[in-house]
């Protein structure tokens, strides 16, 4: 018993050593910690990546081939190792590696560094550091940053596929770059997803088919997707969707079918806002051709007036565009009125609203 008390003195003494008693750590109590806690989390599509690790201050002292020696295996941070956990699977530096919890460390050296993400991630530091307990090692190359008294991580350029971890200490930045098969990841999550409560509300089957269109994903399902929403509701907003999936499936005539059962069903401002979406994507006869079809049906609303005016400012016609606008402004809601006056203005000096 005697020689055990001893041996934990002896540890606890090492790992303290140093550090004036104002600021001594515990290992047993919850107190105030020199180096402190910290957490930084990224999404990228529907993955989380977290980082938990501890903060060491400069404090005037030689960082790197100084209390980091190079060619040791370092925490990377503080107290406890750095943690770092990806809720699904990733690639680091090109390299898989699968969803999990990793203690995260690295061997600094005056070139490139090794990164390391080991199975064991409940260890102190890196003073147990294992090789062989390694899922995955890449190697990185540090670069100059400008100055971090506090050692922190951080996620740099991040996209929908991918994201860069850098550790930032002293005048050092080291990265590495996360990559996640977002399209992949969350096509197997929908199929999840939609077994649950999700399953008896058409938004949530429309959600999924446009999704699945419009990032390019299986288009099949897409149309499933977008049938069964029909089924649970038919309404614009998904005979729209499914004309969409049609229309990318190269099925015109069907598209055609679904899109002209959506403008009969679609409500004035749904068929006008679905004709501006249109022209916003660069397909400005088309969104035209739909709001004709609005001009018809509706031919003393406010909307229709504003459609006019667009057709007719495109052609040149600003006589006939300004006439359309007025009637659009004497019709519409109060708070519609500045922004038609704002498109006025642009009539009367002779330019064209839609650019």
């Amino acid at each position: 018993m005697q020689r055990h008390l001893l041996l934990a003195v002896l540890v606890f003494a090492s790992l303290f050593a140093g550090v004036p008693r104002s600021q001594a750590q515990s290992a047993l109590l919850d107190l105030p910690r020199a180096s402190q806690r910290a957490r930084v989390s990224q999404r990228v599509g529907i993955t989380d990546i977290t980082i938990t690790y501890h903060r060491p201050l400069v404090a005037g002292r030689k960082i790197w081939g100084g209390i980091v020696p190079y060619g040791q295996p370092w925490r990377a941070g503080a107290n406890e190792h750095t943690i770092i956990e990806f809720t699904d699977p990733v690639t680091v530096e090109g390299q898989p590696l699968a969803a999990g919890k990793y203690g995260l460390h690295m061997v600094p050296a005056e070139g490139d560094w090794t990164v390391a993400f080991s199975k064991t991630n409940t260890a102190w530091g890196s003073f147990s550091y294992d090789k062989a307990e390694d899922a995955l090692r890449v190697t990185v190359k540090p670069h100059p940053s400008e100055m971090h008294e506090a050692l922190i991580w951080d996620f740099d350029e991040v996209t929908p596929n991918s994201t860069t971890a850098v550790l930032k200490w002293e005048k050092l930045a080291i990265p590495f770059k996360i990559e996640v098969n977002t399209l992949e990841i969350s096509q197997k999550k929908l199929t999840a997803q939609l077994r649950g409560i999700q399953q008896y509300t058409w938004v949530s089957w429309d959600e999924a088919a446009n999704y699945l269109v419009d990032s390019k994903g299986n288009l099949e399902n897409a149309l499933k997707d977008a049938d069964t929403s029909i089924q649970n509701e038919e309404r614009f907003e998904n005979l729209i969707t499914k004309a969409k999936v049609l229309d990318a499936m190269s099925r015109k005539d069907d598209a055609s079918a679904a899109r002209a059962k959506a403008m009969e069903m679609g409500t004035v401002v749904q068929v006008h806002i679905y004709g501006r979406q249109l022209m916003a994507q660069g397909h400005q006869d088309q969104g035209f051709d739909i709001f004709r079809g609005n001009m018809k049906k509706y031919p003393n609303h406010w909307l229709a007036h504003g459609e006019a005016s667009r057709i007719a400012s495109a052609k040149g016609d600003f006589d006939t565009a300004t006439k359309e606008i007025k009637l659009a402004i004497a019709a519409a809601p109060e708070p519609q009125k500045p922004q038609l006056n704002g498109l006025l203005k642009r009539l009367e000096s002779k330019e064209d609203i839609n650019k």
